[in-house]
């Protein structure tokens, strides 16, 4: 059974490692020309139900305590003037919540796990093609080929292998303006006593100007607007601009809009794109996708631990159902599919809701009422 994983993301690689644990080999094929090639992104937050789960199916969860930040999860939401609607604190020390680490320390994390072969990088897939006796033949960028038994899709928001099962279009839900300001501790120290060791959110009407700090001591600062602004797209190179960016900020307190101007380099904009929330396909044998590829989502702290969820649960599907016949993993996929949808689906919805509330009118009202909440009763036994 020749596995082929597309997308050495956070998903691919903890299906791969999980298979591994079970003597199951697995091939990453990954774009990328090594783990430095580029950033990854800012740090994230893992949940105790799916991707701290994910982790301890994969052996690391005494790693991932070792190199986590609990104090990351603090988090406060002022207004434009700068005033504090919400501040969270987390227990010092404690692993009970969501505590945050960078996506780089955890995809490092993972890829000291696998053997060093299983990671085949600069190997970006442009096509999988059928073959009469099954499989895939896989094409990448380049000119390499290979073949594989079965394919799992995790490549991301763009991903090759989805269209193999569905052609669900993606939508523009926001623009997202990213800077990252390095070494605040010492070249901005009121920078980084206003972020704190967390997050940051600074909500207006219909903009958000968050920041977040990673374990390096850097702070990397998201400018979010809304994708239904008239000519919001024709404006992402104006976008680049620090001077365009802080006249939308126009009359915010200078403390926070100082973020902006902090920035190392120029501003890099995006579109925030998500697929149809309730997005199912028919099961076709030898293929299946997970995390982006398969649901993806607006990034509202769900996307990485679904991701890291469906590749332990398909990883646990698969490894059951080849000690039984090593030949046939399609019973396994079924059984991976069912949940994965049933599971999906209300967080997709909720992800849906969330990103609509962070950029309404009434934004900063919306999020105080939903992170001050009652905690809902608990079940009864």
């Amino acid at each position: 059974m020749r596995i082929a994983i597309a997308g050495g993301g956070l998903g691919g690689l903890t299906l791969a490692r999980i298979l591994h644990r079970h003597g199951i080999g697995a091939v990453v094929y990954e774009r990328e020309a090594g783990r430095s090639a580029r950033s990854q992104g800012g740090s994230l937050d893992l949940h105790p139900e799916s991707g701290q789960r994910a982790l301890a199916d994969a052996g690391l969860a005494g790693r991932f305590r070792s190199t986590a930040r609990p104090e990351g999860e603090e988090h406060r939401i002022l207004d434009p003037a700068g005033r504090v609607l919400v501040h969270h604190t987390p227990r010092p020390g404690s692993f009970d919540g969501r505590p945050e680490i960078d996506r780089a320390a955890l995809r490092d994390l993972l890829l000291d796990s696998l053997p060093g072969d299983a990671v085949a990088w600069r190997h970006r897939l442009v096509a999988a093609t059928p073959r009469p006796g099954g499989g895939f033949e896989l094409a990448f960028d380049g000119g390499d080929r290979a073949g594989c038994d079965l394919l799992v899709g995790a490549d991301g928001a763009r991903s090759a292998v989805r269209s193999l099962l569905t052609h669900a279009p993606l939508s523009c839900v926001a623009v997202l303006v990213e800077l990252s300001i390095r070494d605040a501790d010492r070249r901005h120290p009121d920078l980084a006593e206003l972020v704190g060791p967390g997050n940051l959110w600074c909500i207006g009407v219909r903009r958000i100007l968050a920041a977040q700090r990673l374990g390096d001591g850097s702070i990397r600062v998201g400018i979010s607007l809304p994708a239904d602004d008239p000519g919001a797209d024709d404006r992402l190179d104006t976008y680049r601009s620090k001077r365009a960016l802080l006249e939308m900020f126009d009359g915010w307190d200078p403390a926070l809009t100082a973020l902006i101007e902090a920035g190392d380099g120029r501003p890099a904009p995006r579109r925030i794109e998500a697929m149809p929330t309730g997005t199912r396909w028919a099961h076709r044998p030898g293929v299946t996708l997970i995390g982006d590829a398969a649901h993806l989502m607006p990034p509202v702290g769900e996307g990485a631990n679904q991701a890291m969820l469906d590749g332990a649960e398909l990883a646990t599907e698969l490894a059951t159902a080849l000690a039984a016949d090593p030949a046939d993993p399609d019973a396994a996929i079924r059984a991976y599919e069912e949940a994965m949808f049933t599971r999906i689906h209300p967080i997709a919805e909720m992800s849906a809701r969330v990103q609509a509330m962070m950029l309404s009118p009434t934004a900063a009202d919306d999020i105080v009422r939903f992170f001050t909440r009652p905690a809902e009763p608990a079940a009864a036994d």
